[in-house]
């Protein structure tokens, strides 16, 4: 019989769970502002200003951006763990990669919240 040590089992639950939510966010959202932008809300800067300049809009735009980044750090997550093999070259990547995930989301917030 042989003996298999499961240590972090069910590990890639929780990402797998969490890139799917994010793509459904993220295509509810792109489904928004397409139906948005269709119905003549993009026409001109000041309807364009009018639409994200509605409180439910900048919530849904900035959710939209932290799911974009989730699912980003998620894949590039995995994309490092799974070729880049030196752990302190792994490390450093995975710490740029949070610095600038962590920076476009609060970049993004000061460009909705500035409005």
């Amino acid at each position: 019989m042989v003996k298999r040590n499961l240590v972090g089992a069910h590990y890639g639950l929780k990402d797998w769970l969490a890139q799917r939510i994010t793509a459904v966010i993220m295509a509810s959202y792109t489904l928004i502002m397409a139906l948005a932008l269709l119905s003549g809300a993009g026409g001109s800067f000041e309807r364009w200003r009018a639409l994200m300049s509605a409180g439910p809009m900048r919530l849904a735009t900035f959710v939209f951006i932290v799911s974009l980044c989730w699912h980003a750090w998620v894949g590039v997550r995995d994309i490092w763990m799974d070729y880049v093999k030196p752990t302190g070259l792994r490390l450093a990547l995975h710490v740029l990669t949070l610095i600038a995930l962590i920076g476009y989301a609060g970049w993004a917030m000061q460009i909705l919240w500035r409005l």
